[in-house]
């Protein structure tokens, strides 16, 4: 019997001949991924006893979260990683204004096929779309591997979702991915490997295998999985210099679970209050009033993304009681949408462009809502109090989909327009 994607890496990194589900394992990480988080990690480190890190060029540190600095709090966070960066050696650092972490790690050639990536943040397994094992961990956790340069993983069972089918017009990566997690529900791939494919997934762009691999983490998946193909090579092309080993599953491997989708028929998808697996068609809530919508975040803040809002507003004008909230996932998608042009449409459709970086996702400063208001998302995640107020509502959408709705003021149906 072959092995899946997860049990070949995992017993690649830990030098064994193979695993099997359930099997605890000792790994040496490829990457570690820290953020805001860096500063309270580091306290942590200290307190185990050692005065360096196991490998300074393990580490990846990306200020992401809340920047610019929200007040002294931050401020003084972001100044303790800095320190904590220079006392390390540790060259892999980015700091306030080049980027969401989960978008600059694979940009800057940090996050490839074949690697094993950790990360104190629980979207990690973004960088499956890269052909990689990358799992979010605990602050200590991430300690511990500073300290050590390992972690024990338990092997994870595997999921495989084949999806089949053309995409129809206004349908996204994004609509397909609520669609599963809507199916299956938020626990419905708990502590799973999950591994998209099928001839739909390998049509698909890189920025689209991520918006998949995102949000696995919202389906409880430790890791998502898209093979890495020729459009992964010509994605990596220029970003890296280093080798990597592409690591696939067998055909003949054996899954807890296999599931099948056609997106032929597929329309645009919404996840209602209060959990991400709450998801209708679009035409179950259109012509539900906002006060809010975000076009960005680490699932889609991507150029393609970025295009597609607009594709719909150019132009046009946002309804006059809407806030369109605009943030790129990098510096480098940033200056590709001013070159085309992107920014400036999306500025005088009435939006208010802010700078790469997580924002109004995790409500701690930009964009965060009052009691009573609603906001259309196209970010992972619409607990309460996720943008600030407990009392406030957030439907998750497509940038298309959350695009029509600022034109309108009302969430709708992009196949509308």
């Amino acid at each position: 019997m072959g092995k899946t994607f997860a049990e070949k890496i995992l017993a690649a990194k830990a030098g064994l001949d193979e695993t099997v589900p359930g099997q605890i394992v000792t790994v040496q990480p490829d990457r570690l991924l820290t953020h805001d988080n860096t500063s309270a990690i580091a306290k942590t480190f200290r307190k185990i006893g050692t005065d360096r890190v196991a490998n300074p060029n393990m580490n990846v540190i990306i200020l992401d979260h809340v920047v610019p600095a929200a007040n002294e709090t931050y401020a003084q966070s972001h100044k303790e990683t800095r320190e904590f960066v220079q006392q390390q050696g540790i060259e892999a650092f980015y700091d306030v204004g080049e980027g969401i972490c989960h978008q600059v790690l694979p940009e800057q050639g940090h996050a490839l096929p074949g690697m094993l990536i950790v990360g104190s943040d629980s979207h990690t397994p973004s960088h499956g779309a890269l052909g990689a094992f990358a799992a979010g961990i605990g602050r200590t956790e991430a300690a511990a591997v500073m300290a050590t340069g390992e972690i024990w993983l338990r092997v994870p069972e595997s999921m495989r979702i084949e999806v089949t089918g053309e995409m129809p017009p206004q349908v996204s990566a994004k609509d397909l991915v609520l669609h599963i997690i809507g199916d299956i529900g938020a626990d419905g791939a708990d502590y799973m490997s999950v591994e998209f494919a099928g001839p739909t997934i390998e049509s698909m762009s890189i920025a689209g295998r991520q918006v998949l691999c995102n949000m696995a983490a919202e389906m409880g998946a430790k890791n998502g999985y898209v093979a890495p193909d020729e459009t992964t090579r010509q994605w990596l092309a220029g970003r890296t210099t280093s080798t990597y080993d592409e690591i696939l599953p067998d055909e003949d491997a054996d899954y807890a679970r296999v599931l099948h989708y056609d997106v032929s028929g597929l329309m645009p998808q919404i996840a209602r209050p209060h959990r991400v697996d709450n998801v209708v068609p679009v035409t179950q809530v259109t012509g539900l009033p906002i006060n809010q919508a975000l076009i960005g975040t680490c699932t889609n803040g991507r150029l393609e993304d970025l295009r597609a809002a607009a594709q719909i507003l150019r132009g046009k004008q946002i309804a006059p009681w809407v806030r369109l909230l605009v943030l790129p996932a990098s510096r480098e998608i940033l200056l590709s949408a001013m070159e085309e042009g992107i920014i400036a449409d999306l500025v005088k459709a009435g939006a208010t462009l802010l700078n790469p970086g997580c924002g109004p996702c995790l409500g701690a400063h930009e964009g965060c809502m009052a009691p009573g208001e609603r906001t259309i998302s196209t970010a992972n995640r619409n607990f309460k109090g996720r943008m600030g107020s407990r009392e406030a509502e957030i439907y998750l959408g497509s940038p298309a989909t959350v695009a029509a709705s600022a034109l309108r003021g009302a969430i709708t149906d992009p196949r509308e327009l």
